[in-house]
């Protein structure tokens, strides 16, 4: 397949940009490629679907990534299809897994409660459908809200909702639904909810499924599919579930809907704001071909499906890549078969991967560390040979490797 120029995106112009506005299953090939439910398509995960955590955040210079370790977490408590995990109080993780469970896990791996508890409600029908994220408001500690994003049916549907939690339980019956959005297939369902610094809460769509998108939702703004949206829920209520920021960027193309921040996505199964920059990092799952890591900034075209990575894809050649922007690092299937992020790594007990963006493969288990400042690129820092659906950070901002059927791995300083 050709491979064609795009315009590069500056390190500097898209931290920049975050901070103005700051399953297992396969990748989500549809037709005849795997897609993992928690990374979509043969193929994900950052933060637990939370604020950026309080960890260390200071931008120390990036060096060359080294080799380092993974070893079992949790007292090698394994996980059936885990799709989240992240920190709350009390010294405490939240797990979430695909089925719809929420649990709440001390540092050995025991249960201490069930945070929330969504089976028999999350649409299990399609390999990539579930509850596929969750987070904590920015501000829990004093309004206790949780939110969900998961999959539904009758019609299909993809689900964004708050539940109040008291007494590190989730309210079901006090459920608000903030947003819905119809899916015409069972996968590419995106997506991670994520709060960025600047209080707004992004959620990432995939293209509406099938394979090579069909309906043409990548490079159609007036549809939130292959897109990552941007709301203020601060106050959401039944009347007003949410609010447009009035900076969200202003699109060209008729009809655009308002909650657009950027588009082109085919899945972007797990994305990540770094808590040093506020630059907003996305793994998005590629179809037959290409997987690719993106530094996304306000209005940018991420190419879908006119391009899968650097590749030409409708037409398969001759294709033109003017005004979309170019991945910062990519890989082809040779080396894996579905993208599973990633964060950016500011803890303090890996310097071998300080200020570097963490992301894996569902297909090869093998972990790559990409300097944030883009000053080489991406390094091979381990080899899990897991399905890897993506990642959890803890408090301390710690990462871990999420694993179907698996303990989650911690990733360690080689001793």
């Amino acid at each position: 397949m050709p491979r064609v120029r795009r315009r590069r995106l500056p390190l500097v112009a898209a931290a920049a940009a975050a901070l103005l506005t700051a399953l297992l299953l396969a990748a989500c090939r549809g037709g005849g490629a795997t897609t993992p439910p928690g990374p979509p398509g043969p193929a994900g995960n950052t933060p637990p679907a939370t604020a950026v955590p309080t960890a260390p955040a200071i931008a120390q210079p990036p060096a060359t990534p080294a080799p380092i370790a993974l070893e079992p977490a949790f007292g090698g408590r394994r996980f059936t299809r885990p799709v989240e995990l992240g920190p709350y109080p009390g010294g405490l993780v939240f797990v979430a897994d695909l089925d719809g469970l929420v649990l709440l896990l001390d540092r050995d791996g025991a249960t201490r409660g069930t945070l929330l508890d969504l089976r028999g409600t999350v649409l299990r029908s399609g390999d990539e459908e579930g509850l596929l994220s969750v987070a904590l408001d920015p501000d829990f500690g004093r309004n206790g809200f949780l939110y969900a994003y998961y999959s539904a049916g009758s019609p299909r549907r993809s689900v964004l909702a708050r539940f109040p939690v008291s007494g590190d339980v989730a309210d079901r019956a006090r459920e608000l639904v903030i947003l819905e959005q119809l899916q015409p297939f069972a996968n590419h369902n995106g997506g991670a909810i994520r709060f960025g610094p600047d209080g707004m809460l992004y959620l990432g769509f995939g293209d509406g499924g099938s394979q090579g998108d069909p309906q043409g939702n990548g490079q159609n703004p007036a549809t939130m599919l292959g897109s990552i949206i941007r709301i203020d829920v601060r106050g959401a209520s039944a009347a007003r579930p949410y609010a447009l920021p009035p900076d969200n960027p202003p699109l060209p193309q008729p009809g655009a809907r308002a909650e657009v921040w950027a588009y082109g996505f085919r899945n972007p199964w797990r994305m990540a704001f770094d808590p040093a920059t506020g630059a907003l990092w996305v793994a998005d799952v590629g179809q037959t071909a290409v997987e690719e890591i993106d530094i996304v900034r306000a209005g940018g075209n991420y190419g879908w499906n006119r391009l899968e990575g650097d590749d030409c894809y409708s037409p398969r050649s001759g294709c033109d890549p003017s005004g979309t922007v170019r991945p910062v690092a990519s890989y082809r299937h040779s080396e894996g078969c579905s993208v599973s992020g990633g964060w950016v790594y500011r803890g303090a007990q890996v310097a071998a991967i300080r200020s570097a963006y963490l992301y894996s493969d569902y297909c090869s288990g093998r972990v790559w560390a990409l300097p944030v400042d883009l000053h080489v690129g991406p390094v091979v820092v381990a080899e899990s040979k897991q399905r890897v659906s993506g990642f959890g950070i803890d408090a301390d901002g710690e990462l871990y490797l999420l694993v179907f059927n698996a303990p989650a791995l911690k990733l360690v300083s080689l001793r």
